[in-house]
């Protein structure tokens, strides 16, 4: 197999035992999405933390959230990162969940010029590994 037939293989995720991410991917495994919540404050937050960020306090929990939100930004891309090479052109979005939070995200099941802003979204799973299910959102 010559070097140009070689394809890199998509990165998978990694459970980052720091900042605790295992609940998120564990839920995510079974079609749940979740976010932290500050338990002082009842304040979400996304990307996972191992603190609040509303007060830096570590009492934070996990809670299911609907999966439901609008695009708040997106991007076309061409050209392809390692491991995405078959993937292009694809849709990159921060999604604002109706929670308040924005994901950083792929777009999927839809054209390109159909995406808008303020489209209305919803969470949907692509399966990476028999550990790994990607949240990814899809028109509503």
């Amino acid at each position: 197999m010559s070097t140009a037939e070689k394809k890199t293989p998509r990165p998978i995720p990694r459970v980052n035992t720091y900042m605790d991410t295992k609940p998120f991917w564990e839920a995510a495994r079974n079609g749940k999405l979740v976010i932290q919540y500050c338990k002082d404050t009842n304040q979400p937050q996304f990307f996972p933390r191992p603190v609040s960020m509303a007060n830096g306090k570590r009492n934070l929990e996990w809670r299911e959230v609907s999966g439901r939100g609008h695009v708040y930004s997106y991007s076309n891309h061409f050209n392809a990162w390692p491991g995405h090479e078959d993937r292009t052109p694809y849709m990159v979005a921060l999604v604002e969940l109706e929670e308040g939070v924005r994901m950083l995200c792929n777009i999927c099941n839809v054209k390109a010029e159909d995406v808008k802003i303020d489209m209305p979204v919803k969470v949907c799973w692509e399966k990476l590994s028999d550990d790994i299910n990607y949240p990814c959102f899809e028109p509503a």
